[in-house]
Protein backbone atom coordinates (compact mmCIF):
# COMPACT_ATOMS: atom_id res chain seq x y z
CA UNK A 1 0.00 0.00 0.00
CA UNK A 2 1.32 3.30 -0.76
CA UNK A 3 2.17 5.83 2.41
CA UNK A 4 -0.44 8.62 2.44
CA UNK A 5 0.78 12.03 0.35
CA UNK A 6 2.81 14.47 2.75
CA UNK A 7 0.77 17.84 3.47
CA UNK A 8 2.52 21.21 3.10
CA UNK A 9 3.79 22.90 6.28
CA UNK A 10 0.90 25.50 5.84
CA UNK A 11 -1.67 22.60 5.67
CA UNK A 12 -0.37 21.03 8.82
CA UNK A 13 -0.13 24.17 10.32
CA UNK A 14 -3.78 24.94 9.74
CA UNK A 15 -5.11 21.82 11.04
CA UNK A 16 -3.22 22.57 14.39
CA UNK A 17 -4.23 25.91 14.04
CA UNK A 18 -8.07 25.16 13.50
CA UNK A 19 -7.96 21.87 16.22
CA UNK A 20 -6.54 23.89 18.95
CA UNK A 21 -9.08 26.99 18.23
CA UNK A 22 -12.39 26.41 21.08
CA UNK A 23 -9.44 25.40 23.24
CA UNK A 24 -7.91 29.14 22.28
CA UNK A 25 -11.43 30.38 23.25
CA UNK A 26 -12.06 28.53 26.13
CA UNK A 27 -8.82 30.28 27.33
CA UNK A 28 -9.63 33.82 26.75
CA UNK A 29 -11.72 34.15 30.65
CA UNK A 30 -9.36 32.04 32.39
CA UNK A 31 -6.28 34.38 31.35
CA UNK A 32 -8.56 37.53 32.64
CA UNK A 33 -9.32 36.12 35.32
CA UNK A 34 -5.56 35.20 36.22
CA UNK A 35 -3.99 38.49 35.28
CA UNK A 36 -6.86 40.09 37.36
CA UNK A 37 -5.91 38.60 40.19
CA UNK A 38 -2.64 38.65 39.65
CA UNK A 39 -2.86 42.45 39.26
CA UNK A 40 -4.33 42.51 42.70
CA UNK A 41 -1.46 40.80 43.65
CA UNK A 42 0.45 43.51 43.25
CA UNK A 43 2.06 42.44 39.95
CA UNK A 44 2.74 44.68 37.41
CA UNK A 45 1.42 44.31 33.64
CA UNK A 46 4.68 43.85 32.58
CA UNK A 47 5.19 40.98 35.29
CA UNK A 48 2.47 39.22 34.31
CA UNK A 49 3.32 39.29 30.63
CA UNK A 50 6.71 37.93 31.34
CA UNK A 51 5.70 35.18 33.87
CA UNK A 52 3.18 34.23 30.92
CA UNK A 53 5.47 33.74 28.27
CA UNK A 54 8.11 32.33 30.34
CA UNK A 55 5.98 30.13 32.22
CA UNK A 56 2.86 28.94 30.18
CA UNK A 57 1.48 26.92 32.71
CA UNK A 58 -1.87 27.98 34.03
CA UNK A 59 -2.29 25.82 36.75
CA UNK A 60 1.42 26.69 38.53
CA UNK A 61 0.92 29.94 37.96
CA UNK A 62 -2.36 30.00 39.61
CA UNK A 63 -1.08 28.30 42.54
CA UNK A 64 2.12 31.04 42.59
CA UNK A 65 -0.18 33.60 42.64
CA UNK A 66 -2.23 32.16 45.29
CA UNK A 67 0.30 31.95 47.88
CA UNK A 68 1.68 35.08 46.88
CA UNK A 69 2.72 37.63 49.17
CA UNK A 70 4.56 40.51 50.13
CA UNK A 71 7.82 39.34 51.03
CA UNK A 72 8.01 37.01 48.37
CA UNK A 73 8.30 32.94 49.96
CA UNK A 74 10.61 32.18 46.45
CA UNK A 75 11.33 28.71 47.56
CA UNK A 76 7.45 27.85 48.51
CA UNK A 77 6.05 29.24 45.16
CA UNK A 78 8.83 27.12 43.46
CA UNK A 79 8.43 24.00 45.25
CA UNK A 80 4.64 24.33 45.08
CA UNK A 81 4.67 25.21 41.11
CA UNK A 82 6.90 22.03 40.61
CA UNK A 83 4.64 19.97 42.31
CA UNK A 84 1.87 20.79 39.98
CA UNK A 85 4.17 20.04 37.20
CA UNK A 86 5.38 16.93 37.79
CA UNK A 87 2.71 15.46 35.33
CA UNK A 88 4.70 17.06 32.58
CA UNK A 89 7.53 14.20 33.11
CA UNK A 90 4.87 11.92 32.61
CA UNK A 91 3.43 14.06 29.20
CA UNK A 92 6.86 14.33 27.91
CA UNK A 93 7.74 10.61 28.44
CA UNK A 94 4.35 9.92 26.24
CA UNK A 95 4.84 12.53 23.52
CA UNK A 96 8.26 12.12 22.95
CA UNK A 97 8.13 8.59 21.00
CA UNK A 98 5.68 10.81 18.43
CA UNK A 99 8.39 13.12 17.37
CA UNK A 100 10.29 11.17 14.95
CA UNK A 101 9.70 13.83 12.50
CA UNK A 102 10.97 16.79 14.69
CA UNK A 103 14.92 17.87 14.77
CA UNK A 104 17.04 17.98 17.88
CA UNK A 105 16.10 21.70 18.45
CA UNK A 106 12.48 21.48 17.52
CA UNK A 107 12.22 18.53 20.30
CA UNK A 108 12.99 21.16 23.06
CA UNK A 109 10.74 24.18 21.76
CA UNK A 110 8.06 21.51 21.80
CA UNK A 111 8.71 20.31 24.87
CA UNK A 112 8.49 24.17 26.13
CA UNK A 113 5.01 24.55 24.64
CA UNK A 114 3.77 21.32 26.19
CA UNK A 115 0.64 23.10 27.93
CA UNK A 116 -2.14 20.01 28.86
CA UNK A 117 -4.40 20.65 25.81
CA UNK A 118 -1.81 20.95 23.34
CA UNK A 119 0.09 17.64 25.13
CA UNK A 120 -3.67 15.71 24.40
CA UNK A 121 -4.37 17.32 20.94
CA UNK A 122 -1.04 16.38 19.68
CA UNK A 123 -1.08 12.71 21.36
CA UNK A 124 -4.67 12.53 19.13
CA UNK A 125 -2.93 13.75 15.88
CA UNK A 126 -0.28 10.66 16.67
CA UNK A 127 -3.46 7.78 16.93
CA UNK A 128 -4.04 8.65 13.33
CA UNK A 129 -1.07 9.98 11.41
CA UNK A 130 2.62 11.01 12.14
CA UNK A 131 2.90 14.19 14.32
CA UNK A 132 4.63 16.69 12.07
CA UNK A 133 6.22 19.82 13.43
CA UNK A 134 4.24 22.24 11.43
CA UNK A 135 0.75 20.62 13.31
CA UNK A 136 2.13 21.10 16.83
CA UNK A 137 3.39 24.52 15.64
CA UNK A 138 -0.43 25.04 15.08
CA UNK A 139 -1.54 23.77 18.23
CA UNK A 140 1.36 25.95 20.35
CA UNK A 141 1.32 29.27 18.71
CA UNK A 142 -2.22 30.46 18.62
CA UNK A 143 -2.97 29.24 22.38
CA UNK A 144 0.69 30.72 23.77
CA UNK A 145 -0.35 34.15 22.24
CA UNK A 146 -3.82 33.91 23.38
CA UNK A 147 -2.51 33.25 27.25
CA UNK A 148 0.20 35.86 27.20
CA UNK A 149 -1.94 38.48 25.52
CA UNK A 150 -5.36 38.01 28.02
CA UNK A 151 -3.22 37.35 30.94
CA UNK A 152 -1.51 41.13 29.93
CA UNK A 153 -5.26 42.47 29.19
CA UNK A 154 -6.77 40.73 32.48
CA UNK A 155 -3.96 42.90 34.24
CA UNK A 156 -5.33 45.61 33.06
CA UNK A 157 -9.51 45.43 32.35
CA UNK A 158 -10.29 41.81 34.26
CA UNK A 159 -11.32 43.50 37.07
CA UNK A 160 -14.51 44.66 35.68
CA UNK A 161 -15.66 41.20 34.67
CA UNK A 162 -16.02 40.41 38.53
CA UNK A 163 -16.08 36.81 39.81
CA UNK A 164 -16.07 34.23 36.58
CA UNK A 165 -17.63 31.65 38.85
CA UNK A 166 -20.51 33.34 38.68
CA UNK A 167 -21.19 32.19 35.34
CA UNK A 168 -19.34 29.10 35.43
CA UNK A 169 -15.88 30.03 32.95
CA UNK A 170 -14.08 28.27 35.94
CA UNK A 171 -15.12 25.52 34.88
CA UNK A 172 -14.42 26.03 31.24
CA UNK A 173 -11.08 24.54 31.30
CA UNK A 174 -11.69 21.55 33.09
CA UNK A 175 -15.07 20.94 30.88
CA UNK A 176 -12.67 20.73 27.66
CA UNK A 177 -10.21 18.73 29.11
CA UNK A 178 -12.84 16.20 30.03
CA UNK A 179 -13.89 16.07 26.47
CA UNK A 180 -10.10 15.27 25.32
CA UNK A 181 -9.71 12.64 27.62
CA UNK A 182 -12.53 10.94 26.59
CA UNK A 183 -11.13 11.22 23.12
CA UNK A 184 -8.95 8.72 24.21
CA UNK A 185 -11.05 6.43 25.92
CA UNK A 186 -10.34 2.82 25.35
CA UNK A 187 -13.35 0.71 27.08
CA UNK A 188 -12.69 -0.49 30.86
CA UNK A 189 -9.21 -0.12 31.39
CA UNK A 190 -8.98 3.77 30.43
CA UNK A 191 -11.64 3.92 32.66
CA UNK A 192 -9.94 2.03 35.57
CA UNK A 193 -7.39 4.80 34.69
CA UNK A 194 -9.35 7.67 35.29
CA UNK A 195 -10.98 6.39 38.18
CA UNK A 196 -7.58 5.50 40.20
CA UNK A 197 -6.15 9.00 39.43
CA UNK A 198 -9.39 10.58 40.30
CA UNK A 199 -10.27 8.86 43.71
CA UNK A 200 -5.87 9.34 44.25
CA UNK A 201 -6.24 12.90 43.86
CA UNK A 202 -9.17 13.40 45.87
CA UNK A 203 -8.24 11.40 49.19
CA UNK A 204 -5.05 13.13 48.76
CA UNK A 205 -6.51 16.40 48.55
CA UNK A 206 -8.38 16.00 51.45
CA UNK A 207 -5.71 14.19 53.95
CA UNK A 208 -2.61 16.47 52.11
CA UNK A 209 -2.24 20.48 51.83
CA UNK A 210 -0.77 21.85 49.03
CA UNK A 211 -0.80 20.71 45.32
CA UNK A 212 0.56 16.77 46.22
CA UNK A 213 -3.01 15.52 44.85
CA UNK A 214 -1.89 16.55 41.24
CA UNK A 215 1.19 14.19 41.74
CA UNK A 216 -0.77 11.10 43.46
CA UNK A 217 -3.31 11.15 40.75
CA UNK A 218 -0.81 10.90 37.69
CA UNK A 219 0.89 8.57 39.82
CA UNK A 220 -2.08 6.52 40.50
CA UNK A 221 -2.93 6.29 36.53
CA UNK A 222 0.68 5.05 35.46
CA UNK A 223 0.18 2.42 38.17
CA UNK A 224 -2.89 0.67 36.87
CA UNK A 225 -1.75 1.83 33.12
CA UNK A 226 1.36 -0.09 33.97
CA UNK A 227 -0.88 -3.16 35.28
CA UNK A 228 -3.37 -3.43 32.93
CA UNK A 229 -0.72 -3.01 30.25
CA UNK A 230 1.38 -6.31 32.07
CA UNK A 231 -2.01 -8.18 32.18
CA UNK A 232 -2.82 -7.43 28.42
CA UNK A 233 0.18 -8.73 27.48
CA UNK A 234 0.01 -11.99 29.56
CA UNK A 235 -2.96 -12.86 28.24
CA UNK A 236 -1.58 -12.26 24.60
CA UNK A 237 1.83 -14.82 25.16
CA UNK A 238 0.64 -18.20 25.57
CA UNK A 239 3.41 -20.03 27.54
CA UNK A 240 3.33 -22.95 25.64
CA UNK A 241 3.07 -23.46 21.77
CA UNK A 242 0.76 -26.16 20.75
CA UNK A 243 1.67 -29.16 18.31
CA UNK A 244 1.15 -27.99 14.55
CA UNK A 245 1.24 -24.18 15.45
CA UNK A 246 3.49 -22.00 13.58
CA UNK A 247 5.96 -19.76 14.89
CA UNK A 248 6.10 -16.61 13.19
Amino acid sequence: MPAPPRRSIAAEFTAGATAIAPIVIAAVPIGLLFGAVAAQRGLSSLEIALMSATVFAGGSQFVAIDIWQQPVAIMAIAFSALLVNLRHILMGASISPKLREFRGWQKYVALFFLADEIWAMAEKRALGMPLAPAFFAGLAAPLYFAWVSTTTAGSMIGAALGDPSRFGFDFVFPAVFICLVMGFWKGAKTGAVLLASALSAIATHHVIEGAWYVAAGALAGVVVAALAADAGNDTARPDTIEEGECVQ
